[in-house]
């Protein structure tokens, strides 16, 4: 496996990963973001299967999230506060009154360190204390590593000087077909998770869901389409999957929890992680978003791997605080194969 690097705008640089097959992944510092993936289909036609901006200039803007890292926080703080050890701690509020995505010092927008070590490539990222109103200063690391296997895996880590919560993904619109000009509708999604966690309007949490008899049941694959046009409440809320599965399995322990399919290319992408949670998205308010091209609304699905959306202000809270002397870890791979 090789990996270039290059100059690219606004001072930004674009780093190349290719396997011995072709494969390659383009990643730019701005943002740490999932610029591009070329993957083969079943005639080995290579096939950018990520959404993402033409330019550095459209990842500072920050537009659509297209692969970036969303960090501190990713998805949603109610209100945009939290309390820990007592202290309330004010965020910045950017989506209503709700925080979204880190808020105004969102990491999809900052400019990471990288740094090309063996086959693997680093970035590494400083949070000021206070940024977006979180407490303690916050080095992140994030490896990206491609192999000859189609494997592509992001290994995370954290630390801190004071007690902070920290929740981080990456927010890739996959779309198996290629460049999204088909949308996702026919693509096929399985989700080992017998729950999801229900929303209110604002799209924050409210409490456990099984699956069983919903739209939601993905535990055997099905058609995106067909299950995010169906009538039901928590659809219409989001307008389609925005939702956050409870997979299967130990968290802490790397397992599959979902596998992406495009008959017509015959491309598949089987998600692994160590976190609790997998946010479905299915670009439902991407209408107009311009990127390589104009997007529209289903043209990707994002499958973000993370804590639950608000967990700071759940019951749970202490297992998403970190704290001086501890390390956030988290393992996420997507693995890139063809059916015949």
């Amino acid at each position: 496996m090789s990996i270039q690097s290059a100059p690219w705008d606004h001072g930004a640089t674009l780093f190349t990963l290719e396997n011995q097959h072709g494969m390659r992944v383009l990643i730019t510092d701005i943002g740490a973001s999932l610029v591009s993936w070329f993957t083969p289909d079943r005639a080995g036609n290579m096939a950018d299967i990520v959404l993402g901006h033409p330019d550095a200039a459209g990842y500072l803007s920050g537009a659509g999230f297209f692969g970036s890292i969303a960090g501190r926080w990713a998805n949603r703080i109610k209100g945009a506060s939290c309390t820990i050890d007592g202290q309330r701690y004010a965020l910045a509020a950017n989506e209503g009154a709700n925080l979204l995505h880190g808020g105004t010092a969102g990491f999809h927008t900052q400019r990471w360190q990288g740094q090309i070590l063996g086959d693997t490539l680093q970035l590494q990222l400083h949070s000021p204390a206070g940024a977006a109103g979180f407490p303690g200063n916050l080095q992140v690391w994030l490896d990206y590593h491609l192999a000859d296997n189609g494997t592509l895996t992001l290994t995370y880590a954290a630390r801190t000087d004071a007690p902070t919560p920290v929740n981080l993904t990456n927010h890739a619109y996959f779309n198996l077909a290629g460049g999204g000009s088909t949308g996702i509708r026919e693509h096929q999604l399985q989700v080992h998770a017998s729950n999801i966690l229900a929303i209110d309007a604002e799209s924050i949490p409210v409490g456990v869901m099984p699956v069983e008899g919903t739209p939601f049941d993905l535990r055997q694959a099905a058609a995106l389409g067909e299950r995010f046009t169906t009538a039901h409440p928590q659809l219409a809320i989001a307008r389609g999957f925005d939702h956050c599965y409870v997979p299967d399995g130990e968290p802490g322990q790397l397992r599959d929890v979902a596998t992406l399919f495009d008959p017509s290319s015959g491309r598949e992408l089987i998600t692994a992680t160590t976190e609790r949670g997998i946010q479905v998205y299915t670009g439902n308010f991407l209408e107009g978003t311009q990127g390589r091209r104009a997007y529209h609304a289903h043209d990707g699905v994002c499958l973000e791997t993370q804590a639950f959306p608000d967990q700071i202000n759940m019951p749970s809270a202490e297992e998403v605080i970190l704290r001086p002397g501890q390390v956030y870890r988290q393992i996420t791979t997507y693995r890139a194969l063809v059916r015949g």
